[in-house]
């Protein structure tokens, strides 16, 4: 897809469930009961404790397990089709066209139901990744720093139209709520569709020597009798589900997609397969852990989920950055 090549590194076949897995899996149940127990309403001595606890802790609960591990998987999966560490839904524009078409369906239909909503945010979304793939194709890139660059620039044109386009329609408001990125509104009722996304990481599983085939080249993965069209289209349509419906139910999740898979490959290297498990783990964790701070650090009131995210991507990103100038 691109000339830049990723780092090497040595590649390492590990085991797809080992005992360090299993710790992983305890520490991010921990934090998941520690979701479901804080909170301002006391659902332990109200009379209606439980019927709140159904209506507002399982589902918001339920959100970030299924939020976390389908937006740390498809910033795996977009980094493999770009060979390219440093992009990630958020970082290509692929976030923003969700938003953008998920603007127009709510302009054309005002009362549109979540389907149709999520219908038109799938849709942009595949159109904006497909898209960036494009850009990249038809430029020649030396550097791999160049290539999220491009994304956040392409992402930023979008941005900037969905501005435009929400000012001019008196919908600014609702779009600055969309990417605020919150667990706040998942109430029972409302997220039912965010269940969709567990299908796509079935699909990434299912699919994962095809993408790490795929991020060989396209010249690689023709000669082994890949059909790479065929692959990048599969990638890039799991990735929009994933994105426009988490863009719909809960919003902007900054960086999330590009720091779990870069954490994951240093510490267990290159082998997809068995990472997935440790990329959705840990994408669940970051995500449920960003949201707990948001939710204790100034009760009883709460900090966007996107807030937390922001900063400590941003802290990650730069520290990826200087490691990849240390290594030339």
């Amino acid at each position: 897809m691109t000339t830049a090549k990723p780092t090497p590194r040595a590649a390492s076949r590990g085991r797809l469930f080992d005992w360090k897995l299993l710790i992983g899996v305890a520490v991010v149940g921990g934090l998941l009961v520690l979701s479901l127990t804080t909170g301002v309403y006391d659902v332990a001595g109200a009379d209606d404790g439980a019927e709140m606890f159904a209506i507002t802790r399982v589902p918001r609960t339920i959100s970030l397990v299924l939020a976390g591990a389908a937006m740390a998987m498809s910033g795996l999966v977009m980094q493999l089709l770009t060979q390219n560490r440093f992009v990630e839904p958020t970082t290509t524009g692929t976030t923003e066209w969700a938003g953008l078409g998920l603007l127009v369906v709510m302009i054309l239909v005002p009362n549109a139901p979540i389907p149709l909503r999520m219908v038109g945010a799938v849709l942009a979304a595949f159109v904006g990744t497909m898209v960036f793939f494009l850009v990249l194709r038809r430029i020649s890139l030396r550097s791999s720093l160049i290539v999220p660059i491009v994304g956040i620039m392409l992402g930023a044109v979008v941005g900037a139209v969905s501005t435009y386009v929400a000012l001019a329609t008196d919908m600014l408001q609702n779009l600055g709520v969309w990417f605020a990125g919150s667990f706040t509104s998942v109430l029972r009722g409302q997220y039912e569709m965010l269940w969709l996304v567990a299908l796509v990481c079935v699909a990434v599983f299912v699919a994962a020597d095809r993408f790490t085939v795929a991020g060989l080249g396209e010249e690689i993965a023709t000669n082994v009798g890949l059909d790479y069209n065929r692959v990048i289209l599969l990638g890039t349509a799991l990735i929009a589900i994933a994105t426009g419906i988490v863009t719909v139910v809960v919003g902007n999740l900054p960086f999330l997609g590009l720091i779990v898979p870069n954490i994951v490959s240093m510490l267990r290297g290159d082998d997809l397969r068995s990472n997935l498990p440790w990329v959705a783990l840990l994408g669940i964790g970051i995500v449920t852990l960003c949201d707990l701070v948001g939710r204790t650090i100034i009760m009883p009131f709460e900090v966007p989920v996107s807030l937390i995210l922001g900063i400590v991507g941003a802290v990650v990103f730069i520290l990826l950055l200087l490691r990849q100038r240390r290594r030339g």
